[in-house]
């Protein structure tokens, strides 16, 4: 699509080596293990809500959400306000306890280890059975990101997807390694703003140059009038109720995501987590009405038609066709931060479980913290060389991996998180059986195909992962006073 235009490639270039700059700035800054994995809880709120929207979107923000408006019009809020919700709900409910409870309970700097701190569980069944759920789904989540990048890289320059995959992925393992979880923060949060100020520009832009918001919406009308209808799809029929669920549905995932749980748990201070939650907030609401309306104007500004997958497209096709090329690099430099952004995360909390939880808990007890930050950075490479390989195939699909990934979070440790943080008569018995079933009932729904199975997996996986939890728990003997005296620890601070 793209010629070797200098100023896209200056543009590009000089992203890439910003990114590289702040992984070697936080590099001499990180000597601990707690520092690699969650920052020694030192984020202020800005990083912190920024960082974590920008993790949580990924490139699917900047393609795959516009492509689905630029399909099917309005009918795409639906998701956006799936998403919407399930990130309120998970900064209002979640955040804040998560914070203290982690802290609490034994300054759990993981997700195994808060659920293990949290039942004090000796056996550490708990802790080993979701790393391994961390690292099953991540390597997925990880695929998906680059995947994305090396089709980015391979668009944008017209080279092999095998060379563009691996310039992608090159750059993401190095400054992941080099700064740990500080790196991977303060790139999100840059690269959080580049997305958001791409996502206002490049629409309001394109309608600018069509001739302004009446003129665009009458002529999306002409194209089709169902178009504009959020409850019919372009056929004019009605958008059935399994469709409506399984799209609002994307925001109960939010719950179970380890990447943005993380920076909760990483935040300076319980105290910054409202001020914190507005900035999410804002960013959340004005990004996703943007790549929605990318979308809709892009349906009606691009001249040739998107067909297929090429949907997806349509914000780097507006991008070539209305900006200059040195301010075009700056703005498809969005999507890769958006990609980035996300994968970085996933390499580093798949890092932080397989150093953690297995290689300190079960390999080398009395490992130090040097030992285990040069751990963790070796597992960033193996990890990544591991997806680097499943993302070698061009057609695999993005959305389909991220959605199956978000499922297998949300319901393998979203009711699990969640119900843990707000209900003191759980059990360990009761926790461990809703990962299991969580996981497990994505995994086989996933497969089946019809009717009712059309369904979104995370839907029956988080309904029956939360039925397991509460009758498990109530069947099981009560917890120990001093997981009781710890919980109410957690009240009287909240």
């Amino acid at each position: 699509m793209y010629d070797y235009d200098m100023g896209i490639i200056f543009a590009f270039v000089g992203y890439l080596f910003f990114m590289l700059g702040i992984g070697l700035l936080f590099y001499k800054k990180t000597s601990s293990l707690s520092e690699y994995i969650i920052g020694g809880r030192n984020l202020n709120s800005w990083v912190t809500a920024l960082s974590s929207q920008a993790s949580d979107m990924s490139g699917w923000l900047l393609l795959g959400l516009p492509g689905y408006a630029y399909a099917s019009g309005v009918e795409a809020v639906w998701i956006a306000v799936g998403l919407a919700v399930g990130t309120y709900l998970n900064w209002k409910f979640v955040a804040k306890r998560l914070r203290k409870y982690t802290e609490i309970a034994g300054d759990s700097i993981t997700l195994s280890s808060y659920l293990q701190n949290r039942f004090k569980d000796n056996s550490k069944v708990i802790r080993i059975t979701s790393a391994v759920i961390i690292l099953v789904f991540f390597t997925i989540y990880t695929v998906s990101g680059f995947v994305a990048g090396g089709k980015l890289f391979s668009t944008v320059f017209n080279v092999s997807y095998k060379y563009a995959l691996s310039i992608g992925a090159f750059v993401i393992i190095i400054y992941t390694f080099l700064g740990g979880f500080m790196a991977v923060c303060w790139t999100d949060f840059f690269q959080g703003m580049l997305m958001f100020f791409a996502l206002l520009l490049v629409p309001l832009t394109c309608m600018k140059i069509t001739g302004g918001y009446h003129v665009t919406i009458d002529k999306f009308k002409l194209i089709n009038s169902e178009l504009l209808n959020p409850i019919t799809t372009i056929k004019g029929e009605n958008i059935s109720l399994i469709s409506m669920v399984s799209l609002l549905a994307w925001g109960l995932g939010y719950f179970g995501q380890p990447h943005i749980l993380a920076r909760f748990m990483a935040i300076k201070s319980s105290k910054q987590i409202k001020k914190a939650r507005i900035i999410a907030m804002v960013w959340v609401l004005i990004s996703l009405a943007a790549a929605v309306l990318v979308g809709i104007v892009g349906r009606v500004f691009l001249t040739k038609a998107l067909e297929g997958s090429a949907q997806e497209t349509v914000f780097l096709v507006m991008v070539d066709s209305a900006f200059p090329s040195l301010l075009a690099g700056i703005l498809l430099a969005a999507v890769l931060a958006a990609i980035m952004s996300t994968a970085d995360s996933q390499l580093l909390v798949t890092a932080s479980a397989l150093t953690e939880d297995i290689y300190k808990t079960i390999i080398r007890k009395n490992a130090k913290d040097r030992e285990l930050v040069w751990v963790s950075r070796v597992t960033v490479i193996i990890v990544a060389m591991i997806s680097y390989l499943f993302a070698l195939n061009p057609e695999s699909s993005v959305l389909n991996l991220v959605s199956y990934a978000w499922a297998g979070f949300g319901a393998g440790f979203g009711p699990t998180i969640l119900i843990s943080l707000i209900w003191r008569r759980m059990t360990k018995k009761g926790a461990l059986a809703g990962m299991i079933v969580g996981g497990v009932v994505v995994l086989i729904w996933k497969q089946l195909s019809g009717g009712i199975f059309e369904l979104y997996e995370i839907v029956p996986g988080i309904l029956l992962s939360v039925l397991v939890i509460v009758i498990i728990s109530l069947l099981d003997k009560q917890p120990n006073e001093d997981i009781i005296i710890e919980f109410e620890r957690v009240n009287i601070f909240s």
